[in-house]
């Protein structure tokens, strides 16, 4: 099992976010089991509202969403959910994705490597 922890907004001018969901793409195309968890604002990724900007050549919200629907499990940090992103307090695209740092804290002690992002 390989975790994956993402941290930075959507859209913030760098590729870190979208490597991250590629790498986890390729992962789970090989056979690995992934977990995903969305951290401060990144959370705004769970979020349908988040719409991909003109200028930006990926629809980060819509690889989360395709993650999700092949397998990876996707979580996003309940208490962040109010307190980080542009789009505070905004529901997630599914209610599964509500999550809570004991979650988070078993997928890292089952997981055989956990990367940040």
């Amino acid at each position: 099992m390989i975790t994956f922890i993402l941290n930075h907004e959507p859209y913030d001018g760098s590729d870190v976010t979208y490597n991250a969901l590629r790498l986890a793409k390729n992962l789970r195309n090989n056979g690995e089991e992934v977990n995903l968890f969305l951290m401060n604002d990144a959370v705004d990724l769970a979020r349908s509202i988040c719409v991909k900007p003109e200028i930006y050549d990926f629809d980060l919200h819509h690889m989360v969403k395709e993650l999700y629907e092949h397998g990876v499990s996707v979580r996003a940090c309940g208490t962040c959910s109010a307190r980080c992103g542009i789009y505070k307090n905004t529901p997630y695209f599914s209610e599964e994705i509500f999550s809570t740092m004991d979650q988070l804290t078993q997928w890292v002690i089952a997981s055989d490597k956990v990367l940040t992002f």
